[in-house]
């Protein structure tokens, strides 16, 4: 695979409960190419959620090595992750994680309030990015003023402002009726193909994970396909 963005090598991760050691990822060896739109399945319980956490540095493995773009994670302190997690990864949630009393604009603007942007280049980009979701309109909405779907662009725009390298999608259609998740698809289907987005795409849903390049799937801590 030529340029691979991501790379996971006998990534192993288990947390204890006591003295009990519970195993949720067994040796995941994994390459991401930069571009892909990689879609994530398995049952309830099969680790994808806490390997999305490892890919976003939320959480570290307990052996083996994980690099994005070249860096090894494992080598960055959290003070390091943090600013490298703000500046390469864009997270879009299945509860779209909004704040209520902000507005759509301010929402979106949220990631850049820890760069060192100006005001006017903070506006530039949130106009950008909510321009390319179709909310240019929606700018002074309230969460509760938008409709499920448009709730869920205002979360992708707020995780493409920073202009991210990789992004990371947990369930982005499973709180959406049908209409709403083609809509979102297709949206992150045109950040994938125009925009030359990076996209891992955790999915129970198998006609979300049609839409993407390749599709692979954790059962058990295992990963089936490569």
């Amino acid at each position: 695979m030529t340029n691979p963005l991501v790379v996971l090598r006998s990534i192993y991760k288990s947390y204890w409960r006591d003295s009990i050691e519970i195993p949720v990822l067994r040796d995941i060896n994994l390459s991401i190419a930069e571009g892909e739109f990689l879609a994530l399945m398995g049952p309830s319980g099969s680790g994808k959620t806490t390997l999305l956490n490892l890919l976003a540095g939320i959480d570290r493995p307990s052996s083996g090595s994980l690099e994005v773009e070249g860096v090894d994670l494992s080598q960055l302190s959290e003070a390091q992750l943090t600013t490298w997690r703000a500046r390469t990864i864009g997270f879009v949630f299945q509860f779209y994680n909004l704040m209520p009393t902000l507005t759509a604009f301010e929402n979106v603007e949220l990631p850049l309030l820890l760069t060192r942007l100006s005001k006017v280049e903070r506006r530039k980009q949130v106009e950008l990015a909510l321009s390319v979701v179709g909310l240019a309109d929606r700018m002074k909405h309230f969460p509760a003023q938008l409709s499920g779907g448009q709730e869920q662009r205002v979360a992708i725009a707020r995780a493409l402002v920073v202009d991210p390298h990789l992004i990371l999608a947990d369930e982005p259609t499973g709180d959406l009726d049908k209409k709403s998740a083609e809509d979102v698809m297709d949206l992150l289907c045109q950040l994938n193909t125009e925009y030359r987005k990076t996209i891992i795409m955790v999915t129970h849903d198998p006609r979300a994970a049609e839409r993407s390049k390749r599709q692979t799937h954790l059962d058990k801590g295992e990963l089936e396909g490569r």
